[in-house]
């Protein structure tokens, strides 16, 4: 799953039901709120939203889901489904302000040989990290033999500094000399926790806090290749992949609900919050306002928070310019089931 790695990049970079547990419950208010105080609710895409909403709906078990996505199938007008069947729910926590970030799916460039610039491997998961608990470090997976001759690569790319940033996001794409293309997935990891070289870059007096970016790091290391190997190998997390064969080329990565997710609309969430595969209406604030219905189709684990959310922001490099420069302020509405959106209310509010 793509949330699965991906989600520390926006910390790592700059330095089930809806609620669980009465410690959430009270510190969190809910509103339902009419489709007109969505703002910019006429103007977007609808049926845009219901295709995206229509890829993992029917994977949701409960009965009022499935019955709005049986109506998602037979419904002409994509604007009146959603209004006809769900409510927009506001969900804030009292200390914890809206945040936008962005993700993406890396593209780098490999072979299925190793040879030429391609000498760099892509592991799938060893027996020993199957097991669980703590494994080798990146120092000791990269200085010593623990990997050779094991027929364990999927891949071989051209630049370590990418493959870095492609075990941070947690899936990728590889492009072959041939035109083609392998796609791999989060396989696993070596058990040791993620530590941030942006801000060891920060530590060291190198950058202020405010400058540090993915690009920032990227650019840093290959200038500086001896000590760039140093740094990166300050994170002793490892992660390793999976073929993702099924998934074709010309569609998203896999998030958590096992589906491709969807350019700019799909969006990664905190399902304490909000329920896996809802319709969410994110109003993104900041440069490049954003007014659009996404649907919540993937997790992080630095995704925490009622109005925390990180937006989808494709395949290649160009996204991941766009998807690393968003940290923007905002409000994020929730759309749920008619008869589920009021059964949330305290029973103060009805």
């Amino acid at each position: 799953m793509i949330g699965m790695f991906r989600a520390a990049l926006a910390a790592a970079h700059v330095m089930a039901g809806v609620m669980a547990g009465s410690a959430a419950m009270s510190e969190t208010t809910m509103k339902i709120l009419s489709f007109e105080e969505l703002e910019g609710w006429a103007d977007d895409d609808h049926e845009a939203a219901r295709q995206v909403f229509l890829n993992t709906c029917a994977d949701l078990d409960a009965p009022d889901w499935q019955t709005v996505c049986a109506a998602a199938s037979g419904i002409s007008d994509a604007r009146k489904f959603f209004e006809l069947l769900f409510r927009p729910v506001l969900i804030e926590e009292a200390d914890r302000d809206a945040l936008f970030t962005g993700y993406f799916e890396p593209e780098l460039d490999g072979a299925r040989r190793p040879g030429g610039p391609y000498q760099f491997p892509i592991y799938r998961v060893p027996p020993e990290v199957r097991r669980g608990g703590q494994w080798l470090t990146r120092r000791e997976i990269e200085t010593s033999a623990a990997m050779d001759g094991r027929g364990l690569e999927i891949a071989w790319v051209d630049d370590p500094v990418e493959l870095f940033f492609l075990q941070i996001q947690g899936s990728g794409r590889v492009r072959l000399p041939d035109g083609g293309y392998i796609r791999v997935g989060y396989g696993g990891a070596n058990g040791h926790e993620y530590r941030s070289v942006g801000a060891e870059l920060v530590r060291r007096g190198i950058y202020g806090a405010h400058q540090v970016s993915a690009q920032v790091i990227k650019n840093w290391v290959k200038r500086n290749p001896t000590e760039g190997a140093e740094l990166l190998r300050h994170n002793d997390s490892f992660v390793f992949f999976r073929e993702v064969s099924r998934v074709p080329a010309h569609k998203g990565p896999l998030g958590a609900m096992n589906r491709s997710i969807t350019e700019m609309r799909s969006v990664a969430v905190d399902p304490a919050f909000t329920p896996l595969g809802a319709p969410v209406w994110v109003e993104k604030d900041g440069k490049g306002p954003l007014r659009r219905l996404m649907i919540a189709q993937d997790t992080g684990s630095a995704i925490k928070g009622a109005q925390r959310a990180d937006i989808f922001f494709g395949t290649g490099d160009a996204a991941g310019r766009a998807a690393g420069t968003l940290k923007d302020p905002g409000r994020m509405v929730v759309l749920l089931p008619i008869q589920r959106a009021y059964a949330m209310l305290p029973e103060s509010v009805l």
